[in-house]
């Protein structure tokens, strides 16, 4: 199962227009305010449905629900090229163009809020019924190195298209292919993934399961503490993790000019000098660090107190990322990024690690689908306010680049955490708690 858990990460990272998304919305005429609020958007439908979806996957089946994120997913991805193209080749009003968007987006929405939570669910499941629950941490770590092994994979493929299309939008029609063979990928999976909750699957019956799932976050002080820790790391990284691709290309321009003098090349071309590289190195080493966390894990002592000094750090990535900004310097900047992507692939499975500790096995899969709606709800506010900052900035001239504002709030964010929070008393590397705690 461990190959199925990991084909999945790689197919479902199979993105190619990820590291150009920005750039794709740009190509279509959008300023970083709408794309702010496309951004926006998504969030806020995702986070409408991630609690109800996630009680679905739980009562009525985990398999169907990633079955029906993948259509979702494939659906998006026809909407978004067939509308972008047309928005590239001809001038379309912003009236006309943003509905038909946003529609594409409700469609991503979908597919995110069926599988968010809900397949971490089933590894942690399988995990149960193979008597391996204290190798959570490790196993989920490598799963997911699996996935940004996928995105290094998906940027290479990318740039190729890009490369030989000089257009950002195509690349989304590319992406329907490893979401089909996806959908095939989960008709082999177990039905002992399938936790049921009760013998009754009743619409009464989820909406109890999603109000205990829900009671038991709030009241409970370790799993709240988590919900706002996800909101503010997770939260703030989806929200201005892409501002790297407009980085990016600005820094592209100049260097394609000095190294490749004489070559005539588009600004998409130039762009994937630069990008393909980078998202390359930021994926694999995305994936060292998600491999290897369990062993950060058991050097501290803990998750809990993993968790405390890795907001420690994060609050050095944010002051150094800043004054690069301040300054306009690109390559701090690009590395700046690149440690924050290397952080978030050492917090995430800290994360969901400490969720699956602290939380109640039959109610995984909404657990941590109320988790992501916790991080949307951050996301949804972050992202147009970012959006916004960043096109101030640049109208005004303030700074060296406009994109600052990003490691501002970041920079904010860690220092709250940091401050707030307590190093931890020290769980066992992957360990779980007493059967009695977790109801």
């Amino acid at each position: 199962m461990l190959r199925r858990f990991s084909l999945y990460g790689f197919l479902k990272n199979q993105q190619y227009f990820e590291p150009f998304l920005v750039l794709a919305f740009l190509q279509m005429g959008l300023n970083f305010t709408l794309i702010g609020f496309l951004i926006a958007f998504r969030e806020i439908t995702v986070n409408l449905m991630e609690i109800p979806t996630g009680g679905i996957a739980d009562v009525y089946g985990r398999r169907k629900s990633m079955i029906l994120s993948m259509a979702a997913y494939i659906l998006s991805f026809a909407i978004f090229g067939a509308a972008g193209l047309v928005a590239s080749g001809s001038a379309v009003a912003l009236y006309v163009l943003m509905p038909v968007l946003l529609v594409a987006m409700l469609f991503f929405a979908i597919g995110e809020a069926f599988r968010t939570g809900t397949h971490k669910a089933m590894i942690f499941t399988w995990l149960r019924t193979q008597g391996r629950e204290r190798e959570r941490t490790r196993i989920y770590g490598y799963t997911r190195s699996w996935s940004k092994i996928g995105s290094a994979v998906s940027v290479v493929l990318a740039c190729v298209f890009v490369f030989a299309t000089s257009n950002y939008i195509t690349i989304f029609f590319f992406s329907i292919i490893p979401y089909i063979l996806n959908i095939i990928n989960f008709l082999g999976y177990p039905k002992s993934v399938d936790v049921s909750t009760g013998a009754h699957t009743s619409l009464p019956h989820v909406m109890r399961h999603l109000k205990e799932s829900l009671a038991d976050s709030w009241r409970r002080p370790d799993l709240r503490r988590l919900m706002f820790e996800s909101m503010g790391f997770e939260g703030f990284f989806k929200a201005a993790k892409d501002y790297l691709q407009p980085i990016l290309k600005a820094a592209a321009v100049p260097l394609v000019a000095a190294l490749l003098v004489g070559i005539e090349m588009s600004d998409q071309q130039k762009a994937v000098v630069l990008i393909g590289p980078v998202y390359v190195v930021l994926f694999l080493a995305s994936a060292a660090a998600s491999r290897t966390v369990h062993r950060l894990v058991g050097k501290h002592g803990g998750e809990d107190r993993t968790a405390h000094r890795l907001w420690g750090v994060s609050i050095l990535v944010f002051l150094a990322l800043l004054s690069a900004l301040l300054f306009g310097l690109y390559v701090p900047i690009i590395l700046g990024f690149l440690v924050l992507y290397i952080m978030q692939n050492l917090w995430r499975p800290v994360l969901i690690s400490r969720f699956d500790t602290y939380g109640d096995a039959a109610k995984g899969a909404t657990l941590l689908s109320i988790e992501s709606q916790a991080k949307s709800v951050a996301t949804m506010i972050m992202a147009p306010a970012l959006g916004a900052g960043v096109d101030w900035v640049k109208a005004y001239k303030i700074g060296g680049s406009p994109f600052w504002p990003v490691g501002a709030l970041g920079l904010v964010i860690a220092v709250a955490f940091f401050l707030s929070g307590r190093p931890g008393r020290g769980r066992e590397e992957g360990g779980s708690v007493p059967e009695s705690c977790t109801g």
